[in-house]
């Protein structure tokens, strides 16, 4: 065998090798997840449910589905996103608040004890929130999140907070709406923050963003109409506060729900529990390499009654590490 002839052959053999040994990329829809049973339950959930003529086909109109945010839609580690917003704003504050030294959360927040304010839940969040913020208006307000989050960095990955949402969920977003469904965020975090981010990030309206907040007031300054927020909780959007908040702001119930922890479930068993085609998805942090791993004792995004639940329930279980073709949407 001459050399050249020899040089063919191993040429071919490598060229085999190589078309053999290539990932297949992912067609149609969802091309940033990897294909396997989660993205095909829900890609034939919306087949079903958009198909005309088929028995689980569902009217426009009620294609209604809901997604938490913390966690499903953007990071929840090391800390809650408004968490961190929170906490620059009470160290910036505390000066003026000698008493914050000695008064949880405050105190917590001064000495980064994440263990407490975890505890605190919501209501600690908002109260936070409160003491920093009561008396501006939702405009104010709204300044005050944009400067923040064009400064602010995630400790773990020294990345604009804004940048870390996962593109796989955004797809997800464009592809429910690109088939005739309405998605609303229904979040425990607080209603303005994710407000000011929400159609930009998401592609969602800020009518169509519930979450957690506190009341406000009318009143007319310096001649000008404005909304003024008080230092009072109005409503807590989490656990069990998500299924009422989804009668109260939407009026309908979801034919499909999305989270990533147990202040989710109860979502997920209203949405599931109604007639005719059901989807109940949980994402799951299990890829310590590209983002975090958690679940069960997490002090954020704890996820333990869900996982069990979703077995019983026949939730889907999105699993990050094995689902996930990439994490995080390009940055902009």
């Amino acid at each position: 065998m001459t050399a050249t002839r020899l040089r063919s052959l191993i040429c071919a053999f490598v060229g085999v090798l190589a078309v053999a040994t290539t990932p297949v990329r992912a067609a149609g829809p969802l091309a940033s997840w990897n294909e396997g049973p989660a993205k095909a339950r829900i890609v034939a959930f919306v087949e079903a449910t958009t198909g005309q003529g088929g028995k689980d086909y569902v009217a426009p109109s009620d294609r209604i589905a809901v997604f938490d945010n913390d966690g499903t839609l953007w990071s929840e580690q090391p800390m809650y996103y408004q968490l961190a917003f929170a906490i620059d704003r009470v160290k910036a504050l505390a000066p003026a608040h000698p008493e914050w030294k000695t008064r949880e959360p405050f105190k917590a927040a001064l000495e980064g004890d994440m263990k407490a304010l975890a505890a605190s839940g919501e209501h600690g969040l908002l109260e936070l929130v409160m003491a920093t913020h009561a008396g501006n208006t939702s405009e104010e307000f709204a300044r005050i999140v944009r400067d923040w989050a064009k400064t602010a960095r995630h400790p773990t990955f020294r990345r604009p907070y804004t940048e870390l949402t996962y593109a796989p969920m955004r797809e997800l977003l464009d592809y429910l709406r690109a088939n005739g469904f309405k998605t609303y965020i229904v979040s425990g975090g607080g209603v303005e923050f994710l407000r000011v981010f929400a159609e930009e990030l998401y592609g969602v309206p800020p009518e169509q963003v519930i979450g957690s907040g506190i009341k406000s007031k009318y009143e007319v300054r310096d001649g000008r109409p404005v909304i003024v927020r008080l230092p009072e909780i109005d409503f807590i959007d989490d656990k069990a506060g998500k299924p009422v908040g989804i009668h109260k702001f939407i009026g309908r119930r979801p034919i499909a729900a999305f989270g990533n922890s147990d202040g989710d479930v109860a979502m997920l068993e209203w949405t599931t529990a109604g007639p005719g085609p059901r989807l109940g998805v949980l994402v799951h942090h299990d890829d310590a390499g590209r983002e975090f791993a958690y679940d069960r004792t997490s002090p954020f995004g704890k996820l333990d009654r869900g996982l069990d639940e979703a077995r019983t329930r026949g939730w889907v279980v999105v699993s990050i590490g094995n689902d996930w073709r990439t994490v995080y949407a390009p940055a902009r």
